[in-house]
């Protein structure tokens, strides 16, 4: 990895409102190599507009670090595999960080 690199590593956002889905997705997503790591938060309430109308539902948050060229293949396998019509998947470069740590992101990503 380059220092010169503008965005050695993403971090990448999601939400499912199943907390034994999320944890299936982010495992399969390590399991895959599309991700070195996938937090998981504890779930909290979201607040939004779909369809016309104004929801409120809990969800579980993906916190998921990735390297930029695993991103693709993230975003494929997030796309298919998310039970939402229209996932949040929201994409975040890493700019900066430990060297060490973005380096273990691109050893765990293929």
């Amino acid at each position: 990895m380059s220092e010169s690199d503008p965005a050695p590593a993403w971090l990448v956002i999601t939400t499912l409102d199943d907390p034994d889905a999320a944890e299936r997705l982010a495992g399969h997503l390590v399991e895959a190599g599309r991700a070195a790591c996938v937090h998981m938060l504890p779930p909290g309430r979201s607040i939004y507009q779909w369809q016309g109308r104004i929801e409120v539902d809990s969800e579980v948050t993906l916190l998921i670090k990735t390297s930029r060229e695993a991103w693709p293949e993230l975003r494929a396998t997030l796309h298919d595999q998310h039970p939402y019509d229209t996932p949040e998947i929201i994409a975040l470069p890493i700019e900066d960080g430990l060297p060490d740590y973005l380096d273990w992101i691109h050893e765990c990503t293929r």
